[in-house]
């Protein structure tokens, strides 16, 4: 039985991953401090002898030390989340990402350096490729960055340093680390409070409200059930060739943010409308976006076995079903 710390464990993809631990037997430790999370998220495990829930932060250096002290592995999901809080908080954006994960790793390399070597997931995000030109992304592709006057690419750059520090750590320190970009996990559970798409789209539909769509509706993306990564992640972390490398994560299957609406409203109601606002209404008047978001996941297929099971649909009739029997249960 191998002891997990799953940092952002109360999150959408965090409550999930750590189901599926639990689910393989093994013993599971969870840090979050419900910023973005919610314990509420983990109802269906939270009394399982096998789970131990912490409300804390790994920005508590004395807190990460005493739970990684027979800890196996560790997944970093812990992190800045959504567009909008992006946007809003970016000293919390920047803060949250970078400094917890330097902490991780410089606890993990005390670990190493005592004799017991504890392999670390380190979640990233299709954030860092930030407005490449490129029509698909690999991972050895340049980062492309905005001014830093624009608040929008600290995300990205945040997370690129996290990447930097942990290829570092693998370099220098030959401590095991595995990153995962993930692109556009969605799925039941995700909150739409901070911006996420297909919520926020799903919730609207619900309400029998248009569904808002910044700018044009023409920005091209790639969505995975959060199954099919949580899947793609555990494969990662027991493959040996994916230590010290970097891998895109999710699906490669393009669609516009229009046609995205358009299926939800398909499923939800055809009655329903599509409300178009520009970027600066919704975020701010200096906002930048990336038009084109799609991942080449070669490297990831040559690694690994797991192939995405849910087609789009599929992971939209989920969301929408899971928000139905939530409103359900809230109304009785």
């Amino acid at each position: 039985m191998k002891h997990c710390l799953v940092t952002g464990g109360a999150g959408f993809i965090g409550s999930h991953l750590v189901e599926r631990l639990l689910e393989r037997g093994n013993r599971v430790s969870v840090i979050d401090d419900e910023s973005t999370g919610s314990i509420d998220n983990l109802a269906g495990v939270i009394n399982s002898p096998q789970l131990r829930y912490i409300k804390g932060t790994v920005a508590d250096r004395d807190l990460v030390r005493r739970v990684l002290a027979d800890v196996d592995e560790v997944y970093h999901l812990a992190a800045a989340v959504g567009v909008e809080l992006i946007a809003r908080s970016p000293i919390r954006t920047i803060e949250t990402n970078i400094y917890p994960t330097e902490l991780i790793l410089n606890e993990l390399n005390q670990c190493r350096q005592s004799g017991r070597d504890v392999k670390l997931f380190l979640a990233s995000s299709s954030e860092v490729y930030g407005k490449n030109p490129k029509p698909r992304w690999d991972e050895e592709d340049e980062l492309v960055f905005g001014s830093t006057a624009r608040a929008r690419w600290s995300y990205g750059a945040s997370k690129a340093i996290d990447e930097f520090l942990a290829l570092a750590y693998w370099r220098q320190e030959r401590l095991p680390v595995v990153v995962g970009r993930f692109f556009n996990v969605v799925g039941p559970r995700q909150s739409g409070a901070y911006g996420m798409v297909l919520p926020r789209f799903v919730e609207a539909a619900l309400d029998g409200r248009p569904l808002t769509v910044h700018d044009d509706g023409r920005q091209v993306r790639c969505f995975a059930h959060v199954a099919d990564v949580v899947e793609m992640v555990l494969e990662l972390m027991a493959a040996p060739a994916a230590v010290g490398r970097v891998f895109n994560v999710g699906s490669d299957e393009p669609v516009r943010i229009m046609e995205l609406a358009e299926r939800v409203i398909a499923q939800v109601d055809p009655n329903l409308s599509i409300h178009f606002v520009s970027y600066s209404k919704a975020y701010s008047d200096d906002f930048e976006d990336c038009r084109h978001r799609v991942p080449k996941l070669d490297r990831l297929h040559a690694t690994i076995e797991h192939r995405l099971r849910f087609t789009l649909d599929e992971t939209i009739r989920s969301v929408i079903e899971t928000k139905r029997k939530s409103r359900e249960s809230d109304d009785k």
